[in-house]
């Protein structure tokens, strides 16, 4: 794969934060980060892909897969897509602020 191509399919992975109750008590106890991510990305990929686009070093990546949900609209039962969340462990002394805008 060329390195265009890669660092494309590496900017593709990361979807959006995870902001939420549960993200943020994780972030303050175990200095970890929660991400959307692409469901077919692998760990690796999602490791080169938070380096490259926050420039943190990164201790180790856990990934979840998350069911989407049954939901109902009248008779017609439906279903949310399932999809991946990405738990990223940042070395210490690095912190990523989404405040700020990085």
């Amino acid at each position: 794969m060329s390195a265009i191509l890669k660092q494309d399919r590496l900017l593709q992975v990361i979807v959006a934060p995870q902001i939420t109750e549960k993200a943020t008590r994780i972030a303050d106890k175990n200095q970890q980060i929660a991400f959307k991510v692409l469901p077919n990305a692998t760990k690796p990929e999602i490791k080169a892909a938070v380096e490259l686009v926050f420039k943190v070093e990164v201790q180790g990546v856990t990934v979840a897969n998350v069911k989407g949900k049954s939901k109902r609209a009248g008779r017609v039962m439906g279903r949310r897509k399932d999809w991946k969340k990405a738990y990223v462990s940042l070395k210490p002394g690095q912190e990523i602020n989404f405040a700020a805008g990085e």
